[in-house]
Order: structure tokens, then C-alpha cells, then sequence
């Protein structure tokens, strides 16, 4: 009974993570949608510090699940308070919920307070078309998971970012058994673990918005594998030190793996099946996370073995990664056909070439373009006239 009641608890605070980061996402600008993202990253991280001390308070694991409750309690309690977790408009209005999603529209308006007067016309017109358009009481129209292995730019981009972040996940383990003998005590790598996830959280929001999704996801896979291999086929030829330092790089960059695949996903995945998608990436990384006791099997080579598999995929996931869209600055995709119009940018832009030297000037230019044709013909049909020697 009790690994059933974990099994429901573990389920719905999937599931809730899930939801907010949706809800989350779907209600920033473009140029916010990193920014908001990573924040609340940093909470969660804060959270992950706080349990320690929560534990050591508590002192007995019933006591600690009952205080984690009541915490959650009061996320479930903004349930009965739709002022505090309003729906996802851009998800009402891509499945056609037009009706409730001008009434929440409205409420946004309402909490923002008065803006310019242009804006405020701006929301009235909206409001007003919304209104309209729902006076027609059109049917909304769901759009199940099983749709998205019917696409195949959409079913691409999926299955290569829950590919890498299955990859962050599942190799973190090699890099932190590493750790054990260089750290003083049991619950130090806990901390070390969580550092590292910080160090990758503000990494990613420092260069993922200047650099762009791809090209970070692409250098942190690089130096996953890269710490990878050399610990792989190093480790008994490197000094202490540098065993270390490696460990923590990769576990960094893992990290980093992990988190921007789950951020990328949600933005390439069209609104309509963006919550199906993305928990199909987010249950392939904790698929990584349960390849993990693999390694603890005693007199084994599970360690050796679930060391070369994982390795051997990042190299792959580095191939794979190219092939994907890039979504930095760019509107969230709407409807199936918005995820199928995707395409690949190249991986290095080349600026456009500029010319600053007009053939003509701006007043040599004529206005009259027949005249400039006659004068062409006449020019061609008139003979050369001879050289002087």
C-alpha cells in the first residue's frame, strides 16, 4: 500500500511540475520566456537545499512527508482561486475555447491595471473580435498524443530532445561515483550535485539567449562526451585533482543537457500537443534517472558497461542535435502545421553582405525607364568605333 501511495504522489507532482512549466511558458513574450524559465529553476534548486535542513528538523521520515504535504496543500489551494493560476490562454484559443479564453483575457487585462490609451483600445478591439467570434459557439477541438507520431518534423524534434535529455540524466550517475572518494562525507555529493545544477541553471540563462537554444545544447553534449571518454578511458592514468574537476564538468554540463532539452521541447512543440510532448521528454529523462542502480549491481561490470552505452550516446546526440530548429526570439507554434513548417537554420549564420557603394546615386537614378532602354538599344546596335593605333 505504501508503494502504491508513492507511486500516486510521485505521479501528481510529475504531473504539477508539468503543468506550471506549461502555464508558465505559454503566458511570456519571447523575450522573457528564458528568463522566467530559469528563475524558476533557481526555486526549485532553492528547494533542493532547504530538504537537507527540512530533514534534519523533522528527524523522522513521517513527519517530513506530512510537512511536504502541506506545502503542496497550498499549490493545491490556488486551485479555488482563479486569480492565482488562470488558464493558458494561448492553449484556449488554439483548441477553440474561445468564450473562456476572452473571459480570461479579461482578467488579465484587469489584474495588469490601465495602460496607454493605444493598448487599451488594443484589448477592447481584442475582446470585442473574441466575443464575436464566440457568439458563433464554435466546437473546441482536442488534440490527442497519439497525433504527434502522425507528424514528422514535429515526432523529429521530439524524439532527438527526449534522446538528449535521457542522455543528461543517465549519465550524471558516471560522473558522480567519481565524486565519492574525493568528498569528506556521505552527504556531501548531495550538495555538490545541487551546485552543480545551479552553476548549469545560470549558464544556461546567461548564453542560451545570446547564443541561441541549438548551439548551447550542442556545446554542453560536446563536453558531456568529451568528459565522458576521458574518464572512461583515463581515469586510472589522471591525478585526483583532474579526475575532480572532470566529474564536475560533466555533471554540469549534464545538467545543462537536461534542462535546456526540456526548454527547448516546449518551444518547438505546437500548443496544441505541447503538454503531451513534453511529458513524453520529461519521462524519457527520468528514464535516464532509473538507469541508474544499474551501476550498483555488486560484482558486476554494470558500471563499465552503462559507462560506454551512455557515452557512446552523447557522441550520437552531437550528430542528432543538428538537426534541429532553432526557436530563439521566434513565437511559440500554434497548431500542427506551425510544428511542421519548422525548419533548420544553419548552424553558422553568415551576416549579410552589405554594400555600401550604390552603382548609381540616388539622383543619377532615371524616372523615366524607357528612355534608359533606347539608349541600351542604340549602344548595342551602333558599331564599334575603331581603335586609334
Amino acid at each position: 500500500m505504501v508503494l502504491v501511495a508513492r507511486l500516486l504522489f510521485g505521479a501528481a507532482l510529475a504531473g504539477a511540475f508539468l503543468a506550471l512549466y506549461v502555464a508558465r511558458l505559454e503566458l511570456c513574450d519571447p523575450p522573457h520566456r528564458l528568463g522566467v524559465t530559469m528563475v524558476a529553476g533557481f526555486f526549485w534548486i532553492a528547494g533542493e537545499l532547504l530538504l537537507p535542513g527540512l530533514a534534519v528538523l523533522c528527524r523522522d521520515w513521517r513527519v517530513l512527508q506530512g510537512a511536504v504535504t502541506m506545502i503542496l496543500a497550498l499549490l493545491a489551494a490556488c486551485w479555488w482561486c482563479p486569480a492565482l493560476l488562470l488558464e493558458s490562454p494561448r492553449w484556449l484559443l488554439a483548441t477553440r475555447q474561445l468564450e473562456r479564453a476572452r473571459k480570461t483575457l479579461q482578467a488579465l487585462a484587469e489584474s495588469s491595471g490601465r495602460g496607454s490609451d493605444d493598448s487599451s483600445c488594443h484589448q477592447e478591439s481584442l475582446l470585442a473580435e473574441l466575443e464575436s467570434l464566440s457568439e458563433a459557439s464554435p466546437q473546441p477541438q482536442y488534440h490527442a498524443v497519439c497525433e504527434i507520431f502522425g507528424t514528422r518534423v514535429i515526432w523529429k524534434n521530439g524524439v532527438i530532445l527526449g534522446f538528449a535529455a535521457f542522455i543528461g540524466s543517465g549519465i550524471r550517475h558516471c560522473f558522480t561515483r567519481n565524486l565519492a572518494p574525493h568528498l569528506p562525507r556521505f552527504f556531501s555529493s548531495y550538495f555538490v550535485l545541487v551546485g552543480a545544477e545551479a552553476a548549469a541553471c545560470l549558464f544556461v540563462c546567461l548564453t542560451a539567449e545570446r547564443f541561441g537554444r541549438r548551439a548551447i545544447l550542442l556545446l554542453c553534449t560536446v563536453l558531456t562526451g568529451i568528459s565522458s571518454l576521458l574518464l572512461l578511458a583515463l581515469t586510472q592514468y589522471l591525478l585526483d585533482l583532474i579526475v575532480l574537476t572532470l566529474s564536475v564538468v560533466g555533471i554540469t554540463a549534464s545538467h545543462a543537457v537536461t534542462m535546456l532539452s526540456i526548454f527547448f521541447a516546449s518551444e518547438v512543440l505546437p500548443t496544441v500537443v505541447r503538454g503531451a510532448g513534453l511529458g513524453l521528454v520529461v519521462g524519457a529523462s527520468f528514464v535516464g534517472k532509473a538507469a541508474a542502480p544499474i551501476t550498483a549491481i555488486p560484482n558486476s561490470r554494470g558500471f563499465f558497461l552503462h559507462h560506454v552505452v551512455f557515452a557512446s550516446f552523447a557522441i550520437l546526440a552531437v550528430l542528432s542535435i543538428m538537426l534541429l530548429p532553432e526557436s530563439q526570439g521566434r513565437s511559440l507554434p500554434q497548431s500542427l502545421q506551425d510544428g511542421e513548417s519548422q525548419r533548420r537554420p544553419p548552424l553558422f549564420r553568415r551576416p549579410p553582405r552589405e554594400d555600401h557603394l550604390p552603382l548609381l546615386a540616388p539622383h543619377g537614378i532615371p524616372h523615366d525607364y524607357s528612355r534608359l532602354a533606347a539608349s541600351t538599344k542604340r549602344m548595342l546596335s551602333s558599331p564599334a568605333a575603331p581603335r586609334e593605333t
